[in-house]
């Protein structure tokens, strides 16, 4: 810890999206309870935010993920900060554990906008200093903000599970388009050195793919695709089909943001997939009851909470980043 720098108190305040892992984090990082925040919304649909806690000269970390329903967490993130800096919060930190419209990080055609870019910019201007965030979608976005950014990975959590699951089995892991290739790779070096294949898809639009090929051997063993979500679930459904038609012995995925919207809910548990390995970036009310045989969920509330103890206490993070 810093000899020369003195923060003010460590506040953590959460919003509606993920209360769950926020209060997690908070423990974690010794913060012990989450700061009363007043979230309401008025009849004709506007939201009131009122910070029920004095935090003037606080360090304050506010954790919301911009999930479904993406635009009202979005506003509500962006009021509370506001909230903050208006309440003469000494430094405030957007924690993100899920940053939605990181999609929409370049221009594909003409007359469409840089969406991650836009939300960047917003988060900036009402009133964080800096933002800390897990498996961005794209490493780049990091550049779209003025601010000090910190991209976590729940890369060790996964690993820990992988290993004990599927550690003397013949793994071969699968990035699901030629993007995903290095997240792939990092992760068959850390599994002994596993073999690596790649589904070569054509899309035909959003959340569309028209095609797809496997590229690698993949018989016989144990397939693992990794991306960083999963939406409708329709491209690692069909990925999955194309794998065990080219012989693999078994699927499993291992994705960071379980966003499943549409029909996901309904249509992975009847795929061909084993199991689908999750983190608790975004929380599903109707999924918290019990176990359920398709889903994994790992919670990275232990990652985001010592990351928040480490900047708090102006420290260093880089070791969070270490894979073993």
């Amino acid at each position: 810890m810093s000899d020369t720098i003195s923060r003010g108190p460590l506040s953590i305040i959460s919003g509606r999206s993920n209360p769950k892992l926020a209060l997690a984090a908070a423990r974690v990082s010794g913060a012990g309870e989450l700061r009363s925040c007043d979230i309401r919304r008025f009849s004709d649909g506007e939201l009131y935010v009122e910070v029920s806690d004095n935090v003037r000269g606080h360090d304050v970390f506010v954790i919301q993920s911009t999930s479904s329903p993406g635009n009202d967490y979005l506003m509500e993130l962006l009021i509370i900060l506001d909230a903050l800096r208006r309440s003469s919060a000494e430094r405030i930190t957007a924690v993100l554990p899920y940053f939605g419209y990181a999609r929409q990080d370049r221009k594909t055609r003409p007359r469409v906008p840089i969406t991650a870019k836009l939300v960047s910019d917003l988060i900036v201007a009402a009133g964080a200093h800096r933002v800390l965030t897990m498996d961005l979608h794209a490493g780049q976005i990091m550049g779209f903000f003025n601010i000090p950014v910190d991209n976590l990975y729940a890369m060790p959590v996964h690993l820990k599970y992988l290993r004990e699951k599927f550690g003397e089995e013949d793994i071969c892991i699968v990035s699901p388009d030629a993007g995903g290739v290095a997240r792939a790779r990092s992760y068959a070096k850390h599994l002994g050195d596993a073999s690596l294949a790649i589904i070569d898809k054509r899309r035909s639009g959003p959340n569309e793919v028209a095609e797809m090929n496997v590229v690698g051997d993949v018989f016989g063993k144990t397939t693992i695709i990794v991306d960083d979500m999963v939406d409708t679930g329709s491209t690692l459904i069909k990925a999955a089909d194309a794998l065990l038609d080219r012989g693999a012995e078994r699927v499993v995925t291992v994705c960071t943001h379980a966003v499943l919207s549409g029909t996901a809910k309904t249509r992975l548990p009847e795929s061909s997939i084993e199991e689908i390995i999750v983190s608790d970036t975004i929380y599903h009310a109707d999924l918290d009851n019990g176990d359920l045989p398709w889903l994994k969920r790992l919670s990275v509330a232990p990652i985001i909470g010592e990351a928040i103890k480490r900047i708090h206490e102006d420290d260093s993070i880089s070791s969070l980043f270490d894979i073993v």
